[in-house]
């Protein structure tokens, strides 16, 4: 694999195969001498995170691990990371894993030492003003999926387990200081998180390239995001010991994350709260509900979609589009309806009112209603 780079957009990206082993450096470099490790109960107990922390043992950092981390991670969990990083005496947070490690990884940095609620930090106008800056620990992000693109995002979604809630909290300060791509490292991903991982940085390039906000920056990454994916994901899904394959879609991961600041939309706003109730995959999610979204917002975005589709050498225009989506499903197994996914008729009036409260809905390019999304939830049904 010739794949290798070190980039500093949108923040210190060491990328290539093998480069975790760098990890001890990265964190004396930004300071960080008693490092916490947070990753998942699944990959916990797996031999690359074994291998991270040996990495870090012989670099003279310890090797602390927390692993109480859930799938779609609480305030529970964020306490409990809080209580493990000061009964450590750390100074810095290792976000080792997917999406949902990363997210709770930053949210241990940023609360560890914080008076105010992190529900006071949720990402809505200038709340992020209210932390002290100075007491957010600093950040490394080593991601073992190629989805959620957090490694290279400035916030991170926390559920509200009161409410079922998605919440999005933010700071400039949980961009991570480094990052580390190391596509070796998701070789051992299980094919169906492959798969909805890879979908979740599709949804992220296409939502962000469908968005009606101004931004010709996002808009550019995004479209080669999404040729990325569209090439790449079947090859590593089929065969998953293709690095090169791993590598092009983790860069569209991180594309994907760096897009979406000009905007997310409806699969978004649907998949927050059927994950934040239900507990599914979000990048699944995401994948199960796409043809229903485009063809919810085909009346603003079939030229768009049409020109995308040209430059990712489909045919067909939006329909060709739409139906490479649903190829891309069938090949990486994705389910077809939200019922497979244990989605039922008897919440859809709390789900619509859960979607028009998350704030990707303003960036879908058609407005939003409870009368609209909630007949778009029974569409995915």
């Amino acid at each position: 694999m010739t794949l290798r780079g070190n980039w500093s957009y949108p923040t210190t990206i060491k990328f290539g195969a093998g480069r975790v082993t760098e990890l001890a450096e990265h964190c004396r470099a930004a300071g960080i001498a008693r490092p916490l490790l947070v990753t998942d109960k699944a990959l916990a107990g797996l031999p690359i995170t074994a291998r991270a922390l040996d990495i870090l043992k012989a670099g003279g950092l310890g090797r602390a691990v927390f692993s109480e981390v859930d799938p779609n991670p609480h305030e529970g969990n964020m306490e409990a990371g809080i209580a493990a990083y000061k009964a450590g005496g750390h100074d810095g947070v290792i976000g080792f894993g997917g999406g949902s490690a990363l997210d709770l990884g930053k949210m241990i940095a940023l609360m560890a030492d914080q008076t105010v609620s992190v529900w006071d930090l949720e990402d809505i106008g200038d709340s992020w003003t209210r932390a002290d800056a100075d007491r957010i620990a600093p950040i490394i992000a080593v991601p073992t999926t190629a989805g959620t693109g957090s490694e290279v995002g400035r916030a991170g979604v926390l559920t509200d387990a009161r409410t079922h809630r998605k919440k999005i909290i933010f700071h400039p300060k949980l961009m991570p200081t480094v990052t580390i791509c190391d596509p070796e490292l998701t070789v051992g991903m299980p094919r169906s998180i492959t798969a909805g991982t890879g979908m979740d940085a599709f949804a992220h390039c296409l939502e962000a390239f469908c968005s009606p906000h101004y931004h010709p920056m996002s808009q550019g990454i995004a479209l080669e995001g999404l040729r990325l994916v569209n090439e790449y994901l079947p090859r590593a899904y089929a065969v998953p010991d293709d690095l090169d394959a791993r590598a092009q879609v983790m860069s569209a991961a991180a594309m994907g994350a760096v897009a979406f600041q000009k905007g997310l939309g409806a699969i978004h706003s649907l998949s927050h709260p059927v994950g934040a109730v239900y507990g599914t995959h979000h990048g699944t999610t995401n994948a199960v509900v796409m043809p229903m979204v485009l063809d919810f917002n085909r009346p603003a975005i079939e030229d768009r979609l049409a020109r995308a589709a040209a430059y990712l050498g489909i045919g067909g225009g939006f329909d060709g589009f739409r139906a490479r989506v649903i190829e891309l499903r069938a090949l990486l197994g994705i389910p077809e309806t939200l019922t497979a996914l244990g989605v039922g008729r008897d919440r859809l009036d709390e789900l619509t009112a859960m979607a028009l409260e998350d704030p990707s809905c303003a960036g879908n390019p058609v407005a939003m209603t409870r009368q609209n999304t909630h007949a778009l939830f029974e569409s995915c049904l």
